[in-house]
């Protein structure tokens, strides 16, 4: 089974694995993973940055 994009209704193959927390829910070492393709790792990754939740975004293996 290939693991796909967390973004709505995308199926693409997953290439990135964006780490974040919310620290209001979460403790500082919780990371949360959502899954990015190529197409949707910026737009994933603004979404969370513009939040504060975005920790890292890293090779998905």
């Amino acid at each position: 089974m290939t693991d796909v994009c967390s973004a709505k209704g995308c199926q693409a193959p997953a290439a990135w694995e964006l780490q974040w927390n919310n620290p209001k829910l979460h403790t500082p070492d919780r990371r949360k993973i959502w899954l990015a393709c190529d197409d949707h790792r910026q737009s994933l990754s603004d979404f969370l940055g513009a939040r504060g939740f975005l920790k890292d975004v890293v090779s998905h293996r």
